[in-house]
């Protein structure tokens, strides 16, 4: 049974009699435990396994493929490997008679010579094709695109952490900046668990995951601020609870819209966005989770209160008062 002091009264905050205040931080420590859980495994995943890099990242050829008729792409692979491409991702573009195909670098064809041999491999019967772009990207510069692509991510955090520091409070920016990095870590760790293909429409999909946990850090973190300076004798507790009960509707809409979507380019989207709409489901609930559990549970625990977010007058813009004679 609550006490009294620990129970919410909804007229002591100017709430109504009917409105419940959902307990978040109840399981903030089982929670805090389940992502270092999440986090270890993660790097651990990443470390032993490895991330399966895609031809954006390792070098190989990547070709266009515009057929006269519509062609499945498992008949465009199954081309290319009776002619010895072995290993080519074959995608649509778009359409079915537009594809994409990728595979390791042919070292014993020069330019000229693997456009002609590409041409000549996807030929199929009935179907005519033409290959109006091959482009060929070295060992070195996907490993430079690798490390470019790590430094963006990297450089894309700090700046969330200035941003929100600025705009809000410093124990809140450290937690959004750890939700954050959670979120990027869990997502890298399922897919290197998984083996499933990293390549630039996943880092794409990372950098969208940032973007959407940010704003649910920020939505959340206007709200703590906002009921921290209107809301008289609450603990920090009770009132970051109040704070996440009144963003959850908000929260869900937002999630399930952006889920309905994403399911949609699942569904609908063909090979060119499989793995972006897999990266941005996972993202999609892990973020969620963290902006609740990780950026708004941590900087309670750093002491987050009112003070916070009172802006402090210097003893020399006080006014004396003036003491009658």
């Amino acid at each position: 049974m609550m006490t009294e002091n620990t129970q919410l009264e909804s007229k002591q905050y100017g709430r109504p009699d009917n409105e419940r205040v959902i307990p978040f931080m109840k399981i903030a420590k089982p929670a805090a435990w389940l992502s270092i859980i999440l986090t270890i495994a993660s790097i651990f995943f990443i470390a032993t396994k490895g991330l399966n890099l895609g031809l954006d990242f390792t070098g190989g050829v990547a070709a266009e493929l515009n057929y006269a008729n519509p062609v499945k792409p498992s008949e465009v692979t199954q081309a290319l490997s009776d002619a010895g491409f072995n290993d080519a991702v074959v995608q649509t573009l778009g359409s079915e008679r537009d594809l994409m195909v990728r595979m390791p670098v042919q070292e014993d064809l020069e330019a000229e010579d693997l456009t002609k041999a590409i041409t000549t491999a996807v030929q199929l019967d009935n179907n005519t094709v033409t290959v109006p772009k091959v482009d060929v990207v070295g060992g070195q510069v996907g490993n430079e695109l690798y490390i470019k692509s790590a430094g963006a991510v990297a450089l894309a955090l700090i700046i969330m952490l200035i941003y929100v520091t600025i705009r809000f409070e410093f124990k809140l920016a450290m937690g959004a900046v750890l939700s954050l990095f959670h979120d990027i870590v869990v997502t890298l760790g399922i897919f290197a668990l998984m083996q499933w293909p990293f390549d630039l429409t996943v880092l794409a999909a990372l950098l969208a995951i940032i973007g959407f946990s940010l704003n649910d850090n920020i939505v959340v973190s206007d709200r703590i601020r906002e009921n921290f300076r209107k809301i008289r004798g609450a603990e920090p507790l009770e009132i970051i609870n109040i704070a996440l009960t009144e963003t959850l509707r908000r929260t869900i809409h937002t999630s399930m819209t952006l889920l309905l979507v994403v399911v949609a380019m699942m569904i609908m989207g063909g090979d060119g966005l499989k793995w972006f709409s897999i990266a941005m489901f996972v993202g999609v609930f892990v973020g969620t989770y963290s902006s609740i559990y990780i950026g708004t549970a941590f900087a309670l625990w750093r002491g987050l209160n009112r003070q916070d977010f009172i802006v402090q007058v210097k003893p020399e813009f006080e006014e004396e008062e003036e003491i009658p004679q």
